[in-house]
């Protein structure tokens, strides 16, 4: 038994009728049972089991803000919701809570339309039905929310494209760093080879060969860095999803763009190298110790 639920909803007997709860154990509260206040409840898969431990839940009792109450029904399993458990809650009928708690405390009210397109409609019906009950003049404003699964969609959204353009301001960074190290790797490499460089310049080579030489390189050098980075990732994403309630997946587009990324990085950055390997003068170059 436990003294307390952070998730304890209070529900009327029309909410049964479209809440759109899927029962594994037992059955639901019935009309009955919330309209008469009866001590019943109805627990989430997750609170179920952290109290009985795989054990039948159904006819036990729980204690909730010191009243009992007698299991009916369990949940299935509903999983989480952004990193948020959905299977910790307990189910109680509105006339319990308000025994246990008063009729003070705040409620959160579920309106369903009967017709999907009427949303508007109904938001507005709802809307003057709790201004006239909070008796609320046509010059204050609404003393309540409305939240609705359109609300939450915008959230989520906006949400998204904040982070994306996070994390494109984070990858353009890492990219252009990751480029100047590249470029500074190869300026050393030729700068090391020199003599092998101007050696290939008087038997013949040409200064695209020489430009094409040290592009490749430096595209090479940035697709391995890349095909590491990305094994990386799917391991980091493997852990997350082994050890979080977060879900990962690799997309096929994703590690080939990724990787074309960072061609284009050595490609570019190493130009500059390239260049400056093609002006040298063979013979100052075979000069050079």
């Amino acid at each position: 038994m436990v003294d307390d639920f952070e998730d304890t909803r209070r529900i009327y007997a029309e909410y049964l009728e479209f809440a759109g709860f899927n029962v594994q154990d037992g059955r639901l509260p019935s009309r009955l049972e919330v309209d008469r206040s009866r001590p019943v409840v109805f627990l989430g898969w997750g609170t179920a089991d952290q109290l009985f431990h795989g054990r039948p839940a159904v006819d036990q009792v729980v204690r909730i803000k010191g009243s009992h109450f007698r299991v009916v029904g369990v949940s299935e399993k509903l999983g989480s919701m952004f990193g948020e458990s959905q299977d910790e809650f307990v189910v109680i009928p509105l006339g319990s809570a308000q025994k246990m708690l008063g009729s003070r405390q705040s409620l959160a009210l579920t309106v369903k339309p009967a017709d999907p397109a009427r949303m508007v409609e109904t938001m507005d019906e709802a809307r003057t039905a709790l201004r006239t009950r909070r008796k609320l003049t046509p010059k204050e404003t609404d003393n309540f929310g409305i939240t609705t699964s359109d609300t939450l969609m915008d959230l989520w959204r906006d949400f998204s494209r904040s982070a994306f353009v996070l994390l494109v301001g984070i990858v353009s960074l890492s990219l252009v760093v990751g480029g100047i190290v590249i470029m500074n790797i190869m300026l050393m490499v030729v700068s090391e080879r020199t003599r092998e460089i101007g050696l290939r310049k008087a038997l013949g080579a040409k200064r695209r060969d020489i430009i094409w030489q040290v592009l490749t390189e430096s595209t090479t050098l940035s697709i391995i860095g890349g095909i590491a980075g990305t094994v990386l990732g799917f391991v980091l994403a493997m852990v997350v999803a082994a050890f979080t309630p977060l879900p990962a997946a690799i997309q096929y587009w994703s590690v080939i763009l990724g990787i074309g990324m960072t061609a284009l990085v050595g490609l570019t950055f190493g130009i500059y190298p390239a260049m400056r390997a093609a002006r040298l003068d063979p013979i100052e170059a075979l000069r050079r110790e």
